[in-house]
C-alpha cells in the first residue's frame, strides 16, 4: 500500500467515509461541483454493498439476502452544466465509471514506475497503453466486462449535456462505488444533477443495513416481551410501587417506542429509497431520552436513591445537569450519524461530536462505580443484608457490561482498522445491533432484580425505621428496640424451659425479671 499513490488512495477514503453519508438508495445530486485530485476532476456519486439478483446457490455470502427480485444502478436525468463563458469550445469525455471494489485496482496506471494517475498521461499514451485525456482502466479478472464505463461530452456553445437513461444490473455480491470523473482542465466549474437508483433483491435498502430491519423487529418483540411480564407485575402490586420502579417503567416504554420506531424507519427506506427523515428523528430521539435516562436511573440507584435515601439531597442539580448534557450531545451525534451526511464533516469534525460523548460516559462510569463502592461499605456496616445481596448483584451486571463493553470497542476497532475498504460490509450490521443487545440484557437484569412484588418494600426507603443513609441507621429487617421483650424472646425461652425442667424455668423467669 506504500506504491499506492494519492488519488486511488483518496477514492479509497472516500468510499470509506461516505457509507453513512447517503440519505438512501437513491442518491440525488444537486449541482455538485468536480474536485481536483491528481491529474483527475471528479464527483463521488455513492457507495453501496448490493446483493447479486442472481441465485443465492451462486455464491455462499448471498444467502444472506433473497434473491427475489432485480439488483441494479439506474441512472436517471444526469446533467452536466458548465457556465457560458466556457461553453465556447467542445469537451473531452465526462465518465461515469461504476466498479466493485475488490477492482480497485484495476483504475489508473503509471508510467515506468512513476505516479499513479487515473487520467492518460503522455507518457502512457508514448506506450500505446491508452489515449491522452481518457481514464485508464483494465478489465476486471472477474469479469471482463466490468469496471463499467461510459459517458458523454460537450459540443461547441453547449452548456447542458445529458447523460442517457442507464441500467446496470448487478450479477456478483459486492461493495460497488460511482465516480463521475472527466480529464479536461477547460471544464471549468462543472457540476452534476440528476439521481442515481440502487436496488438490492429485496428493496432499496442498502446491503449492509438490509438485516437490520429484521433485527430491529426482533427487538420490537422482545420489549413487547418484557413490557408484558414489567406490566402485569406492574398492575398486580400497583399499591406497593417504588420511585425506582416508575423510572423502570419509563425505561421499558421508551425502548418500545424507539425499537419499533426504528423498524418502520427501516420498512419505509426499504420501500422509497430514501430514508424518511421524520421518522428517524423520532427514532433518534426515543432512543437519546431512552440511553439518557437509564444512564440517570443507574446512577441514582447506585447511590442508593428510593432504597436508602429519600432524596440525592444536593447532588441533585449536578445529576439533572450531567443528564441535559450527554442528552444534548448524544441527539446532535446520533442526528448527524443517521440524518445527516457524514462525508461532509472533516475528521476533526466528527471527533468534536463523539469525543463529548465519549467523555461523558466515561464520567458516567466512574460515578456510578464510585457511589456503588461507597453504598455498598455502608450497607455492609449496618448489615443491611437484603439489600447489601441485591445491590452485590447489581453491582457484578454492572462490571459484567463494562467488560464486555471495552472488549467489544477493542473489536470494533479492530475491524473498522482491518476493513479498510469497506469489504466486510456485509457484517457490519453487527456493530450497532451488539450495543442495542446490550443495554436491552442490562435491563432485563434490573428488571428482574427490582421487579414489583409482595416484597418490593423490603428495598424501599422507611423514614419510620430512620433509613437515613448519611446517619446511622437500623436494617429494615430488624425489629425496633424495645424496652420490652417481645413474644419471639418469650416464646424461645418457653421452648428452652420445657426442655430444661423446672429449675431452668425458674432461672429463666428470674433473669427475666
Amino acid at each position: 500500500m506504500a506504491r499506492r499513490d494519492g488519488l486511488l488512495l483518496a477514492f479509497a477514503l472516500l468510499c470509506a467515509s461516505s457509507l453513512r453519508a447517503s440519505h438512501g438508495s437513491v442518491h440525488e445530486y444537486n449541482g455538485d461541483r468536480f474536485v481536483s485530485k491528481g491529474n483527475a476532476f471528479f464527483v463521488h456519486g455513492g457507495s453501496e454493498g448490493i446483493y447479486s439478483s442472481s441465485s443465492p446457490a451462486s455464491s455462499p455470502n448471498e444467502a444472506a439476502v433473497p434473491s427475489n427480485g432485480e439488483s441494479f444502478i439506474k441512472f436517471e436525468k444526469i446533467k452536466f452544466r458548465r457556465p457560458r463563458e466556457y461553453a465556447n469550445l467542445s469537451s473531452e469525455m465526462i465518465h461515469a465509471i461504476v466498479f466493485e471494489v475488490e477492482d480497485r485496482e484495476t483504475i489508473g496506471g503509471s508510467a515506468y514506475g512513476g505516479q499513479r494517475a487515473v487520467c492518460c498521461t503522455a507518457d502512457l499514451a508514448k506506450l500505446g497503453v491508452c489515449k491522452q485525456g481518457q481514464i485508464i482502466h483494465r478489465p476486471s479478472l472477474k469479469n471482463v466486462d466490468w469496471p463499467q464505463v461510459f459517458g458523454v461530452s460537450f459540443g461547441i456553445d453547449e452548456e447542458v449535456v445529458t447523460m442517457p437513461t442507464k441500467s446496470i444490473p448487478i450479477a456478483g455480491t459486492g461493495m460497488y462505488n460511482l465516480y463521475f470523473i472527466h480529464c479536461d482542465p477547460n471544464l471549468k466549474e462543472l457540476t452534476v444533477e440528476g439521481k442515481t437508483i440502487w436496488k438490492n433483491p429485496t428493496g432499496y435498502l442498502p446491503g449492509r443495513m438490509a438485516p437490520l430491519m429484521n433485527f430491529y423487529g426482533f427487538m420490537s418483540f422482545a420489549f413487547v416481551i418484557l413490557g408484558v411480564f414489567w406490566f402485569s407485575q406492574y398492575a398486580r402490586f400497583w399499591r406497593g410501587v417504588l420511585p425506582l420502579q416508575n423510572c423502570i417503567t419509563l425505561v421499558i416504554t421508551l425502548g418500545m417506542f424507539e425499537m419499533s420506531l426504528w423498524y418502520f424507519d427501516y420498512v419505509e427506506f426499504n420501500e422509497t429509497g430514501i430514508r424518511p427523515i421524520g421518522i428517524t428523528v423520532w427514532a433518534v430521539t426515543f432512543g437519546t431520552i431512552k440511553r439518557t435516562v437509564a444512564r440517570l436511573i443507574i446512577l441514582m440507584v447506585a447511590m442508593g436513591y428510593g432504597v436508602v435515601r429519600p432524596t440525592l439531597g444536593g447532588i441533585t442539580s449536578k445529576v439533572i445537569m450531567l443528564g441535559l448534557t450527554f442528552f444534548l450531545a448524544s441527539e446532535v451525534l446520533e442526528l448527524v450519524e443517521n440524518a445527516g451526511a457524514v462525508s461532509d464533516l472533516s475528521g476533526k469534525a466528527r471527533l468534536f461530536l463523539v469525543l463529548p460523548v465519549g467523555l461523558l460516559d466515561a464520567f458516567f462510569i466512574l460515578w456510578i462505580f464510585s457511589s456503588l463502592s461507597a453504598t455498598l461499605s455502608k450497607l455492609q456496616a449496618r448489615r443491611m443484608m437484603v439489600k447489601l445481596d441485591i445491590y452485590r448483584k447489581f453491582t457484578n451486571a454492572l462490571a459484567v457490561a463494562v467488560i464486555v463493553s471495552v472488549g467489544w470497542l477493542c473489536y470494533e476497532l479492530y475491524f473498522k482498522s482491518k476493513d479498510v475498504y469497506n469489504e466486510l460490509w456485509q457484517n457490519a450490521w453487527v456493530i450497532p445491533a451488539f450495543w442495542q443487545v446490550l443495554s436491552f440484557s442490562l435491563l432485563c437484569v434490573i428488571c428482574a432484580l427490582w421487579a414489583p412484588s409482595q416484597s418490593s418494600m423490603r428495598y424501599a426507603y422507611s423514614s419510620e425505621t430512620g433509613d437515613e443513609f448519611d446517619k446511622e441507621e437500623t436494617n429494615l429487617i430488624l425489629i425496633k428496640p424495645s424496652s420490652m421483650p417481645s413474644k419471639d424472646v418469650h416464646s424461645v425461652q418457653d421452648a428452652r424451659a420445657v426442655h430444661g425442667g423446672n429449675g431452668a424455668a425458674d432461672g429463666m423467669e428470674e433473669k427475666t425479671e
